[in-house]
Parts: structure tokens; C-alpha cells; sequence
């Protein structure tokens, strides 16, 4: 399975930097002190760029968006990661995590449609390549893995 997943704006996204926009142009709105303003001006063009820039959502190919969460494990984990993780993901040995970043795992996780993929990155100096397809997995055994 040949899986893209691309960056887009979440529903939060949206919201904080919809906030942020708002509160600019009431700051810029109100007849008040220069200071009060030039805050006004600073926010206005904060919410702009984070509208611009923030993207935290994931969406594939055929338009259904996911969350990310990122692991982190040694490079000697590999072997027993990519075997853990199509029949259970939950028998990785979370001891392990975060104590090397010679692996990444990519779990992509849609609560609406129970959907859940992963993806096993290795680190090879300057960037991660992937060593596994993109798997899908059964969230009720991948409970650790998607969580944040």
C-alpha cells in the first residue's frame, strides 16, 4: 500500500489564529493609545502568518485527515519495532522511547473513522528515510502508539 499523507490546517489552526486576527483588528479598531495599536498591528500580523503557515493536520489521498504522533526510539530497536508492529503494536518496549532518535514511527490516527497507519523512519545522517511501508493497524492494539 503506496500511502501519501500531506500537511494541511486543522480545525485548531483555523481557530487560534482566527482568534489572534480578531483580536488585532479590535486592538487597531478601538480608539485608543498608540501602544494599544501598534499590540493591534503585531497581532494582526501574527494571525496572518500563523493562517499562512500552521498546518498540524494530515489528510491522504482520497481527502481523509489524521492526526500525527511521532516516537522516537535507538537504531537497535528496529528489528523488534518492525516486528511488533502489524500484530501488536502495544509490545513495543515503550522503555525504550526517547532514549536514541536512530528510528522514528509515524502514526497517523483518524478517531471518526478508526483509522490508523505507521510508518518505521531510520535516521541516516541529515534526514529519515523510510525503512517499512506505510502500515494499517488496528487502533484498539495501538493505544500506546497513538497516544501523545
Amino acid at each position: 500500500m503506496e500511502k501519501e499523507f500531506s500537511r494541511v490546517h486543522s480545525a485548531s489552526d483555523i481557530t487560534i489564529s482566527v482568534i489572534i486576527l480578531a483580536a488585532g483588528c479590535l486592538l487597531v479598531a478601538l480608539p485608543v493609545s498608540t501602544p494599544v495599536n501598534i499590540l493591534g498591528f503585531f497581532l494582526l500580523i501574527t494571525g496572518l502568518v500563523l493562517a499562512l503557515i500552521l498546518r498540524t493536520g494530515y489528510k491522504d489521498e482520497t481527502g481523509e485527515r489524521f492526526s500525527k504522533t511521532e516516537k522516537f526510539f535507538p537504531a537497535h530497536c528496529r528489528d523488534s519495532v518492525c516486528k511488533a508492529l502489524p500484530s501488536s503494536p502495544d509490545s513495543i518496549d515503550f522503555a525504550e522511547e526517547n532514549k536514541g532518535n536512530g528510528l522514528r514511527v509515524d502514526a497517523f490516527f483518524n478517531a471518526r473513522t478508526g483509522n490508523a497507519y505507521v510508518r518505521v523512519y531510520e535516521y541516516v545522517p541529515y534526514t529519515y528515510q523510510p525503512c517499512t511501508e506505510v502500515m494499517k493497524i488496528d487502533p484498539d492494539k495501538a493505544k500506546k502508539l497513538l497516544s501523545k
